[in-house]
């Protein structure tokens, strides 16, 4: 990777809980249904061969086993959470029917339920008495809502196919995991994917400052922004300045995996992965609109729709959009932060075992290339930079085409093939200032460009099997996948015009220099070959993952006609251990490793060898019997071999490091309390050093690292019955510990704590005409704290505060 003064290059839920009940939906096929037989008494709708489904459920709070239940049957299950909670359920093993696995389920509840269709199901309490002294099952009205997603309900999931590659509760993947949901970003109005991350454990953001480029972050110490982030479950890549840009309005939902995933992932960060989910199709027919205003002339219109696109159900289709026209905060003279989106999504479902859902994106953005940063000092006191914005942009166009398909050959075997093709095509503008005529106040100016267009084609293709072997349930996982990666690009600079600073605008146009100092051509492929076996014995679940990778990269200089060609093959491997108590309860314990090839060479010319890591972590997870809450608790240690950071001595190259040890603990806690109360809290402690490479390096603490970070959100909707009903409030706050903003220790960046906060109203409670009208209004950075973080070379402002409002109407 290249950097060049003063740009710094950096390397489905949607729900609303009701008081009373709530639908659960799986995005999964529907299937045939046979009337099920005692103790249940159900009414069933179907009278053909029922679908065979390997059911691993274990004995927990009956609201978390039937949304479990649902997600995996692909079944709609309609019951009254306010009665429901705080029961128990019965422990669902073995390959089973829809009814048979909920006759199991609801054994000892005295609770009953019936078919209403192929896919739907009513859960009811015969005991419960609604007409003149007897008892009628039928009569009882279910105030219920539509909650599309896998295993989630406000703020808290229950499940993820992010940590195994496989539909698997969180509470049984031995790695600390995060989920945040739809609810969640869009109470926090999230603008980027830093933005969604960031009341993570362990995530760090704007180590940078305020960068409206790039979602750069780091997991753990370890920076993710080029080999951490993935989408739908395939690699998300990014080279150079071509980072593909997320826009979050599209995003079901964002999980944080912590720690070395390359056993089923291939290579990455030893930090960990983030996952994206995009919006699907729903079964439900719906639609929203909305227009946002803010400061920095931020003005911003979206949209999302979606249902059923024929009568059958056989086709679903969603399209979500976004336009915005913005400014930009800490650019001098101006700055934009512009965004056209537009991805549609459609499913097809020709029978009950195939599913297939296909994903498409454009995007245009323009922001800032380059920000104002401030002297190698630590004191933040001198400006030596101010780009303005007559050269300075980047404008990128990407875009991407896909599918998961996944097909149900019996109740045994199910095969998947998730595939996507994308490109960015990026380019990189902006102006410096060499020197000032003291008598005219006249600036010269210098500019630099880039121009980067990269290509991805990503397919992994898998096999699951679900079975029994006498006490043992396995679930055993079989993959091969194979990533392309293609980077075409160069970076020039040349002169600039004049700058008149006493009038603050240029004095002639600028043009795009030649790519003159650089151009390149880069060519990956990475083949990987994973299994993995999960294997359930009465509460105690062992998880192995191992995988084998080939990756061969060539790159290619057009300007002196040289080449490099590296071939690289490693074994990497998971290996964890969990027991699930009937508390709620489960300890863990796990050992994973990572391996990262590494493009370029230093300042020598010597090439780079691969970054390589192991980590053993153990923890605790606890979702309470009757709490809808999920907890977590870890301990780790990582150590990384041969990782890259910028060369202090000159920071347009990068040195490879020898060992990086990082021990920490995190904590972390999300809950939907009830009566309208959500929260999410997270601490993290991390210590980091060096433990070999540059001598005078060695023991000291990698720049950019705090060791304390803390986060704490929560939000509450005043309920019926209150003065109040229909406002919702909302706040937030963030708190990172002082960095040491040189590898050399010599100076630190000061600790700082931001207060965000949320305010909205629903407009049915004032007339019900009024019914699917909100406001929202959010601000980040209330306090408009100042701060500077410096990193790697440079100091950065942080963001200051901004304040969006927008009016919704959904329908």
């Amino acid at each position: 990777m290249t950097r060049s003064a003063p740009l710094r290059q950096r390397r489905h839920f949607r729900g609303y809980v009701a008081h009373r009940a709530l639908t659960l939906g799986a995005l999964a096929a529907g299937f045939g249904l046979t009337a099920p037989s005692a103790p249940a008494q159900a009414q069933a709708t179907a009278s053909v061969t029922p679908a065979r489904i390997s059911f691993s459920i274990p004995a927990q709070d009956l609201n978390d086993a039937l949304l479990s239940f649902a997600q995996k049957a692909g079944v709609r299950v309609f019951f009254d959470t306010g009665k429901f909670g705080g029961r128990r359920s019965s422990p669902v093993v073995g390959t089973l029917s829809a009814p048979e696995a909920l006759d199991m389920l609801l054994r000892g509840t005295g609770l009953s339920y019936r078919f209403t269709a192929p896919n739907r199901v009513t859960v009811v309490d015969p005991a419960i008495r609604t007409g003149a002294g007897s008892a009628d099952p039928d009569a009882i009205e279910l105030e219920t809502i539509a909650v599309e997603g896998q295993g989630t309900v406000g703020y808290v999931a229950s499940t993820s196919t992010v940590g195994t590659k496989t539909d698997t509760p969180l509470i049984e993947i031995p790695q600390s995991i995060s989920v945040v949901t739809r609810e969640e970003l869009n109470d926090r109005n999230v603008q980027t994917l830093t933005d969604a991350v960031a009341y993570t454990p362990g995530v760090r953001t704007q180590q940078s400052g305020y960068d409206p480029r790039f979602d750069a972050f780091s997991i753990r110490g370890f920076d993710v922004t080029y080999n951490g982030i993935y989408r739908d479950g395939l690699r998300l890549p990014g080279a150079n300045m071509s980072i593909f840009k997320v826009e979050p309005y599209g995003v079901e939902s964002v999980t944080v995996l912590r720690g070395p995933s390359s056993a089923l992932y291939g290579l990455g960060s030893p930090g960990g992965l983030v996952d994206i989910t995009s919006k699907r199709p729903t079964e439900e027919a719906f639609g929203e609109v909305e227009l946002q205003g803010g400061t920095y002339d931020w003005w911003q219109g979206q949209f999302d729709i979606g249902g059923p696109a024929d009568k059958d159900g056989t086709w679903l289709y969603r399209l979500t959009g976004v336009l915005r026209d913005a400014g930009s905060p800490n650019v001098y003279n101006g700055g934009t932060n512009d965004m056209n989106f537009i991805a549609p999504a459609l499913t097809w479902k020709p029978s009950n075992d195939t599913r297939i859902t296909f994903l498409g994106e454009y995007q245009k953005s323009e922001t800032p290339a380059s920000l104002p940063y401030f002297g190698w000092t630590g004191s933040g006191t001198e400006t030596f930079s101010k780009n303005f914005g007559d050269y300075n942009a980047q404008n990128q166009e990407q875009y991407r085409v896909g599918y998961l398909a996944e097909h149900d050959i019996n109740e045994v075997f199910t095969v998947r093939q998730n595939l996507r093709y994308g490109s960015a095509n990026t380019s990189v503008r902006y102006a410096g200032t060499s020197a000032v005529d003291a008598a005219t106040n006249i600036a010269s100016r210098y500019t630099g460009f880039v121009h980067d267009y990269l290509d991805s084609f990503v397919v992994d293709n898998q096999l699951e099997a679900n079975f029994a072997t006498g006490g043992i349930d396995h679930k055993l996982l079989i993959g091969l996948d194979y990533s392309y990666l293609a980077l075409d690009g160069g970076i020039g600079y040349g002169t600039a015009s004049d700058y008149d600073l006493n009038a603050g605008q240029p004095l002639g146009p600028t043009y795009d220099p030649e790519l003159n100092a650089s151009r390149y051509r880069q060519r990956q492929n990475q083949t990987g070959l994973y299994v993995q076996e999960q294997a359930t014995f009465d509460r105690l679940i062992l998880t192995l993952s191992g995988r084998q990778d080939w990756v061969d990269t060539k790159s290619d200089d057009l300007l002196d006609n040289s080449s490099e060609t590296i071939d690289d093959s490693e074994f990497t491997g998971r290996a964890g251990l969990t027991y699930r108590f009937d508390n709620g309860l489960a300890p863990y314990v796990s050992y994973a490793t990572s391996f990262a090839p590494n493009l370029g060479v230093d300042m020598a010319g010597t090439a780079f060898t691969p970054t390589t890591a192991k980590q053993i972590e153990a923890g605790v997870k606890y979702q309470p019997v009757g709490f809808d809450g999920y907890i977590t608790a870890a301990v780790f240690q990582i150590d990384q071999n041969n990782g890259l950071v910028t060369d202090d001595t000159n920071p347009l190259y990068q040195v490879q490091t020898g060992e990086v040890r990082a021990r920490g603990f995190e904590l972390e806690a999300v809950a939907n309390l009830g009566a309208g109360l959500k929260v999410r809290g997270a601490y993290s402690y991390l210590d980091m050093v060096n433990v070999s490479g540059a001598a005078e390096t060695i023991g000291l603490v990698p720049s950019g690292t705090p060791e304390n970070t803390f986060a704490f959100w929560a939000d509450y909707q005043f309920q019926p019955g209150s003065k109040l009903v229909g406002l919702g409030v909302g706040a937030g706050v963030r708190y990172v510990g002082a960095t040491w903003g040189d590898s050399l220790n010599t100076f630190q960046n000061s600790a700082y704590t931001l207060v965000d906060a949320k305010i909205s109203y629903d407009f049915s409670h004032l007339d019900p005409k009024l019914k699917g009208w909100s406001l929202q209004v959010n601000a980040q950075n209330l306090l408009d704290e100042e701060y500077v973080t410096c990193d790697a070379g440079y100091c950065y402002l942080g963001a200051p505060r901004t304040v969006l409002a927008g009016l919704k109407y959904r329908w």
